[in-house]
C-alpha cells in the first residue's frame, strides 16, 4: 500500500512538473493543504497532458484553440476551489500567483526574447573540432548571462552553418543541447527557469554562482572534453570521405544589433536592483501585496525590451526568423498552468500531512534529515522528462521552502537541487523548453538528428555516466 501510495504521488508531481517557471506561482493563501487530496491536481495534470499531446495528437486543433483549452482547465482549477473553499479564498490564492510570480516571470522571459531577437551573429567560419568546442564553451557561458533559450537561438544557426558541410555533424548540434541549452545556465538566475524561481522564492542572485561553480565546470568540462574527442575522431574520419559543397561558405564573422548589448545588461542590472534595494515600501491590488522593488524591476526590464525593438533593425530579426507567436504561446500556457498548480503546491506545502507525504519518505532519513544525493537524484528525474523550473520548486517545498534555511543550513540541499534540474533536463528533447526550439531547426536546416529515444541513448551513454560521478562527489 505504502509503494502504491508513493507511486500515486510521483505521478502526481511528475505531472506537476511539465513546464519551467510555473509551480512557484501557488502559495498556499487559507487553503488547507492538509485535508486536500490528489484529486485537485486533474486540472493542472490535464492541463499539462493536453500540452504534451496536442502539438503531436491533434496540431491543427491545438494551433488554433489552445487558449481556449488552457481556459477551460484553468476554469477546472478555479472554480471548485471558489466552491469548496470559497470566493475570497479562491481569488486571493490566484492573483497572488498572477500579480507576485506570473508577471515577473514571463516579463523577464519576454524581455530576454525579445532582446536577444535582435542580436544575430552574421558570417560563417569552418567547424573544425577547436572552433566547435570553443563556439560551445562560449555559448555555455553565454546562457547564464541571456538565458539557455537567448543563447540557443543566438548560436544554433552560427553552429549549423559552421558545419554544414561536413557529413557527420547531429553529435555538434546534440552536444550544443547539452551544454548551451542546459548545464551551462546553472550559475545566475537568468540562465534557467528554475534558477529564476529559487531567486523569485528569495534565493541570492549570486547564490548560485558561489555554490554551483565546482560542479558546472566539473560536469560542463568533462561534456566538452568528450565531445571534442568525439568531433575530433569523426572529423578525421570524414578527411577520407567524398567532399561535400559548403552551401555557406566561409565569411567573416560578425555580430549584428549591438546595442542590443546594453539593454541585457540593463536586465541584469534591474534584477540586481530588485534583490539589493529594499525600500519597505508595497501596494495592495486587491488583497495581494506588491513590492516597490518588484514593480520597478519589473517596468524596468519591460521598458528595455520594447526600446529593443526600437533599436534593432527588421533585417537582423527577420534573418533570426524572429516572431511573436512563441513568446505568446508561452505566456498564455504559462497563466493557465500557473493558476492549475495552486491546489497542488497546496498540498505539497502540507508536507508529511498532505497527500504527497510518501515523496517526503523518499527523500529524507528516518530522523527527518534530507538526503542530498535522493534530491539530485529524484529532482533530476523528473527533469529529464518533464520541465525543470516546477520540479524544482516541488522539492525547494519539499526541503522546508525557507530560502535563507536552505542557503545556510542545508545549502547541500539546495544546491542538489538545483545543479540536478539544470543539467538534468538536458537527458530528453523535452526536459528543457530549448531543447526541443534546437531540434526543430536542426531537423529543419537538414541534420539528421536522432528520434526521441535516439537521443535518450546519447545521453545516457554520455550524461548519465558524469551525472552518477557529480552525485557522488559532490552530494554522496
Amino acid at each position: 500500500m505504502r509503494f502504491a501510495a508513493a507511486l500515486t504521488a510521483g505521478a502526481v508531481v511528475a505531472a506537476a512538473t511539465l513546464f519551467p517557471g510555473i509551480a512557484l506561482a501557488a502559495e498556499a493563501h487559507e487553503l488547507p493543504g492538509q485535508t486536500m487530496s490528489l484529486w485537485w491536481a486533474l486540472p493542472f495534470a490535464g492541463l499539462l497532458l493536453s500540452i504534451a499531446t496536442g502539438p503531436l495528437l491533434f496540431h491543427h486543433v491545438w494551433e488554433h484553440h489552445y487558449g481556449k483549452i488552457t481556459f477551460f482547465w484553468a476554469a477546472l482549477a478555479v472554480v471548485p476551489l471558489a466552491v469548496a473553499f470559497g470566493m475570497p479564498s479562491a481569488t486571493d490564492a490566484v492573483l497572488h500567483a498572477l500579480l507576485t510570480e506570473y508577471m515577473s516571470f514571463i516579463i523577464l522571459l519576454f524581455a530576454l526574447f525579445t532582446i536577444s531577437g535582435g542580436i544575430l551573429v552574421a558570417g560563417n567560419i569552418h567547424g573544425t573540432p577547436l572552433v566547435n568546442a570553443g563556439l560551445l564553451l562560449i555559448g555555455a557561458m553565454l546562457a547564464s548571462v541571456i538565458g539557455t533559450t537567448g543563447a540557443s537561438m543566438i548560436l544554433i544557426r552560427p553552429i549549423l552553418r559552421a558545419n554544414d558541410n561536413r557529413p557527420f555533424n547531429a553529435h555538434v548540434v546534440i552536444f550544443f543541447i547539452f551544454l548551451v541549452s542546459n548545464i551551462g545556465g546553472s550559475l545566475t538566475p537568468l540562465g534557467d527557469p528554475p534558477l529564476f524561481v529559487g531567486f523569485l522564492r528569495g534565493v541570492d542572485f549570486f547564490w548560485t554562482t558561489t555554490n554551483l561553480y565546482q560542479e558546472t565546470l566539473f560536469v560542463g568540462g568533462l561534456v566538452l572534453a568528450v565531445f571534442l574527442a568525439m568531433d575530433i575522431i569523426l572529423h578525421r574520419r570524414e578527411a577520407g570521405a567524398p567532399k561535400i559543397k559548403d552551401p555557406t561558405p566561409d565569411t567573416k564573422v560578425r555580430i549584428r544589433g549591438l546595442p542590443n548589448v546594453p539593454l541585457l545588461a540593463g536586465v541584469i542590472g534591474a534584477i540586481l536592483l530588485s534583490a539589493t534595494w529594499k525600500p519597505g515600501v508595497a501596494f495592495s491590488v486587491q488583497g495581494v501585496s506588491l513590492e516597490l522593488q518588484n514593480l520597478v524591476r519589473d517596468a524596468i526590464i519591460l521598458a528595455l525590451a520594447f526600446l529593443s525593438l526600437g533599436v534593432s533593425q527588421k533585417s537582423h530579426r527577420q534573418a533570426n526568423n524572429f516572431h511573436w507567436e512563441p513568446i505568446a504561446e508561452v505566456a498564455k500556457l504559462f497563466a493557465g498552468i500557473f493558476i492549475c498548480i495552486v491546489p497542488v503546491i497546496a498540498i505539497l506545502r502540507a508536507g508529511p500531512d498532505g497527500a504527497l507525504a510518501p515523496l517526503v519518505s523518499l527523500v529524507s532519513s528516518p530522523t527527518g534529515e534530507p538526503i542530498d544525493l535522493a534530491y539530485f537524484w529524484m529532482t533530476g528525474a523528473l527533469s529529464s522528462f518533464l520541465d525543470n523550473a516546477p520540479t524544482y520548486l516541488v522539492f525547494f517545498e519539499l526541503a522546508g521552502g525557507d530560502p535563507q534555511h536552505l542557503m545556510t543550513t542545508l545549502a547541500s540541499t539546495l544546491a542538489a537541487i538545483s545543479a540536478s534540474a539544470v543539467f538534468m533536463g538536458a537527458n530528453t528533447y523535452i526536459g528543457n523548453a530549448p531543447n526541443f526550439m534546437v531540434y526543430a531547426i536542426a531537423r529543419h536546416r537538414g541534420v539528421k538528428m536522432p528520434g526521441f529515444f535516439g537521443y535518450m541513448a546519447w545521453s545516457g551513454a554520455v550524461l548519465i555516466p558524469i551525472f552518477l560521478i557529480a552525485g557522488f562527489l559532490f552530494f554522496g
